[in-house]
């Protein structure tokens, strides 16, 4: 004979009785645990100041996108093929690759919150006919301005090799991508004031990789440089890229000479990173500059970088 059992009972037994309200854990001395997740507050998007109108926002959160495709497609192609890949050898040497590694996964994968991109002018630096933006310095570490001219100039990812573009021979700060790639680096949250400015140019970045490769690990123009070139060759064009030649970097290996500074130092040659530490690169001091070239923006201690 069957037997049922009714909905109710079965309930009232407790058989499908709910899980119980987790508790924070006593220690047998009865004091509780914090059960908050230990990433409570983290922020995982970036700061857009609301001086940046709708156009301003997309393009930049377009731009950091982009940032960031750059620098995991870098360190995915690191982690695939190790340090001793043609192009990794080519941009860093024989350095070990956990340092290039670490910051590249440090824009894909820190805490935003202390980065602010904001599209004002608080230092005035943006009256400068071709600044494309600046990290404001002493003025406020975790901020970055970006200028007008960046919205009508840098052009997004799916452009890399196109319209002559080559790795070798074009700006770093061509895509708006590896310009922010840039921006971040000199942030603290990002760069750590490790990041700097080792090398001159394409040419100037080859051979610090040759002669000093422990720096090329942490240059940010080597960091574009890799970045930009790995994803061309697997991605944007597969196993052809657009890496150019030495030859095309001839002009931009010559000293900017339109800047004005109290603090002003030359670019160092490439042969000066043979036997010394290389000091980075500086040119011009942050306020009161009249003219300078295009993609200006300020290191800490107050100094400008012009390319």
């Amino acid at each position: 004979m069957r037997c049922s059992v009714p909905i109710a009972a079965v309930f009232a037994a407790g058989a499908f009785a709910l899980p119980a309200r987790v508790q924070p854990r006593a220690d047998s001395d009865g004091h509780s645990h914090d059960t908050t997740p230990w990433d409570e507050g983290a922020t995982k998007d970036f700061w857009i100041h609301d001086s940046c109108n709708a156009t301003e926002t997309t393009q930049l959160r377009k731009g950091l996108a982009d940032a960031v495709t750059l620098a995991d497609h870098a360190k995915q192609h690191i982690l695939r093929f190790g340090n001793s890949s043609e192009h990794y050898r080519k941009y860093f040497g024989d350095a070990p690759s956990a340092e290039a590694i670490g910051n590249y996964e440090r824009v894909v994968s820190g805490d935003r919150g202390n980065a602010l991109f904001r599209c004002d002018n608080p230092d005035g630096n943006c009256n400068q006919p071709e600044w494309g933006g600046h990290w404001r310095g002493s003025n406020a570490t975790n901020e970055t301005v970006i200028c007008p001219l960046s919205y009508s100039t840098r052009r997004p990812l799916e452009q890399l090799c196109a319209l002559g573009y080559t790795v070798a021979g074009s700006e770093t700060n061509t895509y708006f991508g590896s310009d922010l790639l840039h921006r971040l680096y000199h942030m603290p949250a990002f760069g750590e004031d490790h990041v700097e400015h080792f090398a001159e140019g394409y040419a100037g970045a080859l051979e610090l990789a040759e002669t000093n490769s422990s720096y090329a690990t942490h240059d940010s123009d080597i960091l574009q440089y890799f970045a930009l070139d790995v994803y061309a060759y697997d991605i944007a064009v597969p196993g052809v890229g657009c890496a150019g030649t030495v030859d095309e970097t001839a002009s931009s290996m010559e000293t900017p000479t339109s800047t004005a500074s109290t603090t002003s130092t030359s670019a160092q040659s490439p042969s000066s990173f043979v036997t010394e530490p290389p000091t980075p690169v500086t040119a011009g001091a942050a306020n009161g500059v009249t003219s300078a070239p295009q993609d200006c923006h300020t290191h800490a201690g107050g100094d400008v970088h012009c390319v």
